[in-house]
Parts: structure tokens; C-alpha cells; sequence
């Protein structure tokens, strides 16, 4: 007889049965409850319920079932795996369910973990591999996390009722969300399986080069979306495919077939695959976001830079672009302590007295830029109330550096026998206790000798496919490489726990979750545009918590007010990320700088606790006005951006205040045109901005 196990956690229903010949399959999971659809999933043929298993797990040698073109469903020895046993316990965490599978033919076991997290409808998913038996095995594919049914919920066909969106990335280009129905990507409905597939792939060491690791599938008919992140630092894979006459989401890190990875499982080994975050909401993309908030939060570092939010200066964007020096720096640190910043980081130049850019990697500070030394500079900065900060590229060396001398080919990402090389730079690989020993001693100069407090810590390369050094593949080498520099990191944090470090890689191209579990701010672009900044800054609290989300903000020497407003909005609802000459900026302007950090300070205890939403749904570089909401108990704050086009009013649907009387003002700025009316009984906020590239901050409060 077969076996059902039933789990009701945090609003999430995990049905799965084992077979009366020991397969296992995952029938349901969802918000949905699962006596509505119970008979619809038992009413499936056998060969269809087949389709319903836990695991995909390809091995090197072994067959596929079905036809399969590039979709990695139907594996061998996936379809032979028997249930062994299944662990159901509670953690730290949450409950915590495990599934332990073993494959009768090589004595491989494979462990499916499932880890919810208390008050959130979310379970991160991951499998572990051992290999019991005497001979290696060749590991090609093994999903994290396998679903089949994900349209099932629902009378119409999924054509017209599924929704998936997917965050395009790119550099100054990030964030770009957009939402496609399945026929639009080429998947339609027309047979029982095909050789199709939807899929999101990314190779290399840049882990959002292209797309964020996440994405959102919306059951209109149900009101329901699906939602899945992938928390790695390097290549990774996710396709939606059809079988069973349903639709099957695969969630993966990387994979043979679309990354170059592939594991000799010896035995006695074992295997732990990437992670995913898996969850459901009944509601909108926005109650999906604020799940995902929550999550993030629950899985994140405690670190105080999270619940304090101070204010950062960093001399880059718009500024003096990667060429600092004691002359040019002084009027800056002057200016920015006396509007409140408190960090302020010197970012790229500090250790090279010109062109610097293929001759990284001692990370010694430049005699010319600094006469009186360094320390000279981080000093008068901490004289001033502020945290020195420093920026460094510590994966990387330049092919020129001086610092070769000290190193051999071990160091670095290796492939066909030759260094790795990307944008004359070599990429370091931390797998080697060398590197570790050089990364350590920067930092320990840094902190110790130097009073650092803050370090930017850029990436601005590719490492691509991986490296072949020690490694059963390219991909292989990649993977321990990107988990090895988790763990270092994870060790500078416990020894410098007050250290703040930014993730930055060339602006928001590591924006994931293996990244911003450890740290607390993360560069979200490089974008020089201000106007063309407002739909990335509005759209980051999807893609990561408000807190972490580092926005720059750079009045620039030649514009007016609004541009100044303009810049101050665009981080006023996220983590303050100073730019720009204010020095040079006429005092009216600096004022309005000051006005809007003032401002910041007395509402960012707020912003830890509060929850995103996007009135105007989530923005795109095309929209004529944006507008991002962030929700704390009884208050809400309000970003309002017109961007182009010929109406000066917007409508902004609020249908949770609706029926409420509200109290309503401009926080920022306090002395300029804006005006709203609220429609209580429609739900309705019209705000009129009488000028395009304009920007303002409300805040609304319950009466």
C-alpha cells in the first residue's frame, strides 16, 4: 500500500507518497489545501503520476527516459531511487523534513532536505549525495528542488492563465522586470511533453551578470504565486518544462549540460547541491516580495550596520572617479561630515599613483596621491564623527601587479593550462591557502594598522566557466571556489564582527543570497544616469531587503533642485549611498542634501521592520511614473517619481487603506510643488507633480 506524508507548515501544504514499490514522489505543494485537488492528482494516469517524482539526478552512463531534448527530466538513476526513510523534526529555524533515497543499482543516496523557517511560507531546499557504494560515480545534474503539477490549481488552460516573471540583469542596467505569458516564450500547450523548455541559466563568477537568481510564476486563476530563489554565488540553473501534460519547475546550481560542472562522486564522498528558497503566497507579486523580506531577514548575518543604517559617502559616482588624493579629498570630508554622512569610503586609486587598473593586487597605499600617508587622511575623516572606509578588488590581480613576484601559477583560476585571464586581471582562487593567507593580511593592514571600519569589496571581472586546477571539471573548480570564499569570508566576520563590507561587483552583478546572508549592504548598480537610477532603486526591494539595498545618491556640480531632490529620493526609502561634489554644490543645494539626510535619520529604524510594495506595479526603465512604497505598522512612505510623458497626475491604487482617513504630507522636500488627493472610498492616492524628472518622498498615516 502506499504511503502519504502530509506536512501543514506556515501556510504551505507538502504532500508526497511512497509508492508500494518505493518511489517517491512529490504530489503537491502550495498554499492551496490539498483535499482541492486531491482527486484531480490521483485521477492521473500511472505513467503521468510518474512525472511527480521528488529528484532529477542524472549519472554519467545511465539512460533517459521519454523524450527530453535539453530538459533535464526523466534522469537515470532519478527514476530508480527508492524511499528508504524521512526525518520529520524542528530546528533553530523551523521544522525540518529529510527524505532519504537510495539508488538499488550503484548504492548512491541521495537526502532531500526540506527547511522551513518559522512564520514565513517559504522552505529552502537542497539534496545531499553520498556515495555508498565501491566505484565512483559521475554526477551530470541533480536538482535542489523538482515540482511538477505547478499549473494544476485552476479549470483553465495554462496558456492564458500562468504568468512568469523574470528579472533581467545588467550592468547600469539592472533590475529590469518582465512578465510573459508561457506561449510568449515559446512554451505552448499543445502536447503532453515536448522538447521545450523555459529556463534561466547563469555561468561564471558573476552570479546576476545577466538575470537575478529568482523569479516569479503567477497562477492568475488562483490568485496564487509561486516564487524561487537561488542562493549561490556563481553559476546556477532553473527551467520550467512540461510533462504529465503539466507543467514541472527544476531548480538547480550548476549543471553539465548549460555549466560545465560535473562531479567523480568516490566512494565514501558526499555532495551537497546549491540551495533554493521555494515558497507560495495567495495574493499579488508584492505579498510574494514582503515573504521574501521576511525570509532574507530571518536568513541574513545579525550585524548592527542592519538596524543601524548609517549614512555612507563614497567619493566614486560622479565624483572623483577612482582618483583620490589628500587635496582632493579634505574639502569632501569636510562637506559630507557637515550634512551627516557617517561613513566615508575612499573608493578605487588609494593604492597607485596613476592608471591602476591592471596593476592591483599589493593593495599598499600610493605615496603620491598621499604624501603625509594615508593614515593621515582616515584619520582627519574619523576627527570629523566618521567611519574611515577603503575600497579593494581582493579576488583579483592584475597582470601587472608587483605582487606576481610573490605568487605561482596555484594562485589563480587556470584552464587548457594557462591563467585565467579577464580584463587584464587573473583571478584568484581561494581555494589555495596561499591566496587565503594574502586576503587575511589586507584585511588584518586594513583594520588593524589602518582603523578601517569599511571596505567596499568590488569584483569587476568574469571568471567564466571555472577553473580545471584540482577539479573533476571547469565547473567543479568554479563551485568549491565560490563555496571557499563563502567560508572566508564567513571567518573575517567573526573575527571583525563591527567590520562592514559592501558586496559590490561592478554595481548590483552578485546580487544573491550566498553573498547577502553574510553581508550587510549590497551595491545594487554603477548606473550615471539619476533619472535612469529611479526604476533600479525602486525595483531593489525585490531583489533584496530595503536595508541592504545601496543606492546612490550624487547631486552633480551643474544642476538645479529638482535634480538635487531628484537623487535624494531615489535613496531616501533604501540605504543612503552619498555621492557627488558637495563641496562645490551652492548652499541651497547642499542644504536641500542635508534636509533630506536629516530626514533619513528619523525615519531609518523604520526601514528594518517595514515591507515593500509598488503601488504602480514593479517599475520598468519605460515608465512615464514610478512610484515604490515601503509599509511599517501604521505609517507608510511613499517614493513618487514622474519620469516623462504629458499627464502631471497618477493614480496609486492603496486598496489596504482603503475606507481609511489618512493623514498626508510631503516629508521631502517640505517647501516644494506637490499636491494629492485621497479618494477613501475608492482607495486612491492622485498626486500631481506639475514637472517631469521630478521626485518626492510622502508619508502617510492612519488618523
Amino acid at each position: 500500500m502506499s504511503q502519504l506524508i502530509k506536512i501543514e507548515e506556515n501556510g504551505l501544504n507538502l504532500v508526497l507518497e511512497v509508492t508500494d514499490k518505493l518511489d517517491i514522489l512529490l504530489l503537491h505543494f502550495g498554499t492551496t489545501a490539498w483535499r482541492d485537488v486531491e482527486s484531480q492528482v490521483n485521477g492521473l494516469s500511472a505513467a503521468y503520476k510518474r512525472g511527480f517524482r521528488l529528484m532529477e539526478l542524472q549519472i554519467t552512463g545511465e539512460d533517459r527516459d521519454e523524450y527530453h531534448g535539453r530538459t533535464h527530466r526523466a534522469t537515470y538513476p532519478g527514476l530508480r531511487l527508492h524511499y528508504e526513510t524521512h526525518r520529520d523534526s524542528r530546528n533553530e529555524h523551523g521544522r525540518k523534513l529529510e527524505i532519504v533515497l537510495n539508488d538499488p543499482v550503484t548504492s548512491l543516496q541521495a537526502v532531500q532536505h526540506f527547511q522551513f523557517y518559522k512564520d514565513v511560507p517559504i522552505v529552502r531546499c537542497w539534496v545531499k549525495l553520498c556515495n555508498k557504494g565501491s566505484e565512483p560515480i559521475d554526477v551530470e545534474y541533480v536538482s535542489s528542488f523538482a515540482l511538477t503539477g505547478i499549473d494544476k490549481v485552476g479549470k483553465e488552460d495554462r496558456d492564458s492563465k500562468m504568468l512568469l516573471s523574470i528579472p533581467h540583469h545588467g550592468w547600469q542596467s539592472e533590475l529590469q522586470w518582465r512578465s510573459y505569458y508561457l506561449p510568449e516564450l515559446g512554451l505552448s500547450h499543445l502536447i503532453d511533453k515536448s522538447s521545450k523548455r523555459i529556463s534561466c541559466s547563469n555561468t561564471g563568477s558573476w552570479s546576476a551578470a545577466e538575470h537575478v537568481p529568482m523569479a516569479i510564476l503567477e497562477n492568475n486563476e488562483a490568485g496564487t504565486n509561486l516564487f524561487w530563489q537561488i542562493e549561490h554565488n556563481g553559476s546556477w540553473h532553473w527551467e520550467i518544462i512540461d510533462q504529465s501534460d503539466l507543467l514541472t519547475l527544476l531548480i538547480s546550481g550548476p549543471t553539465e549540460h548549460d555549466n560545465h560542472w560535473w562531479i567523480s562522486l568516490q566512494p565514501g564522498e558526499e555532495f551537497v547541491s546549491v540551495p533554493a528558497a521555494v515558497g507560495e503566497v495567495q495574493g499579488s507579486i508584492d505579498e510574494a516580495a514582503q515573504q521574501l523580506t521576511r525570509y532574507r531577514r530571518l536568513i541574513r548575518r545579525p550585524n548592527e550596520d542592519n538596524r543601524n543604517l548609517k549614512i555612507i559617502f563614497n567619493d566614486y559616482m560622479n565624483c572623483l572617479w577612482g582618483d583620490p588624493t589628500t587635496e582632493k579629498l579634505l574639502p569632501l570630508i569636510d562637506a559630507a561630515a557637515a550634512v551627516g554622512c557617517e561613513y566615508f569610503c575612499i573608493d578605487a586609486g588609494w593604492y597607485a599613483p596613476g592608471e591602476w587598473w591592471d596593476g592591483v593586487g599589493e593593495w599598499m597605499p600610493s605615496a603620491e596621491r598621499f604624501p603625509e600617508g594615508i593614515k593621515y587622511v582616515l584619520d582627519y575623516i574619523r576627527s570629523k564623527g566618521m567611519i574611515p572606509g577603503l575600497w579593494l578588488e581582493l579576488e583579483v590581480m592584475g597582470i601587472n601587479s608587483p605582487k606576481l613576484k610573490d605568487t605561482d601559477d596555484s594562485w589563480f583560476f587556470q584552464r587548457h593550462g594557462k591563467r585565467v585571464k579577464d580584463r587584464s586581471r587573473y583571478q584568484l582562487d581561494y581555494r589555495n591557502p596561499h591566496v587565503i593567507a594574502h586576503a587575511d593580511e589586507v584585511i588584518r593592514r586594513l583594520v588593524e594598522d589602518y582603523g578601517v571600519g569599511y571596505i567596499k569589496m568590488d569584483y569587476n571581472i568574469n571568471a567564466g566557466i571555472g577553473t580545471e586546477k584540482d577539479a573533476d571539471s571547469v565547473g567543479d573548480g568554479l563551485l568549491q571556489h565560490n563555496r571557499a570564499y563563502l567560508a572566508w569570508l564567513d571567518r573575517i566576520f567573526a573575527r571583525y564582527p563591527e567590520l562592514v563590507i559592501e558586496n559590490c561587483s561592478s554595481g548590483g552583478m552578485r546580487m544573491d543570497y550566498a553573498m547577502l546572508s553574510r553581508h550587510s549592504i549590497q551595491s545594487t548598480s554603477d548606473q550615471e544616469n539619476y533619472v535612469n537610477y529611479a526604476a533600479i532603486a525602486a525595483a531593489s526591494p525585490s531583489a533584496l531587503t530595503p536595508e541592504q539595498s545601496a543606492i546612490w545618491s550624487y547631486p552633480l556640480r551643474e544642476g538645479d533642485d529638482e535634480e538635487v531632490v531628484f537623487n535624494m529620493v531615489n535613496a531616501l526609502l533604501l540605504r543612503v549611498h552619498q555621492s557627488g561634489h558637495l563641496a562645490e554644490l551652492s548652499p541651497r543645494r547642499r542644504e536641500l542634501v542635508k534636509e533630506a539626510l536629516d530626514y533619513y535619520k528619523s525615519i531609518r529604524h523604520h526601514i528594518p521592520q517595514a515591507l515593500p510594495f509598488w503601488p504602480l506595479g514593479l517599475p520598468k526603465q519605460q515608465d512615464e511614473w514610478i512610484c515604490l512604497g515601503l509599509r511599517h505598522e501604521d505609517a507608510i512612505y511613499l517614493g513618487v517619481w514622474r519620469i516623462h510623458g504629458e499627464s502631471a497626475e497618477i493614480s496609486l491604487s492603496l486598496p489596504q487603506l482603503q475606507g481609511k482617513r489618512l493623514e498626508i504630507r510631503c516629508a521631502y522636500p517640505q517647501s516644494f510643488d506637490c499636491s494629492w488627493r485621497w479618494s477613501e472610498g475608492e482607495g486612491l492616492l492622485k498626486v500631481t507633480l506639475p514637472e517631469t524628472k521630478t521626485a518626492r518622498l510622502l508619508e502617510i498615516k492612519l488618523k
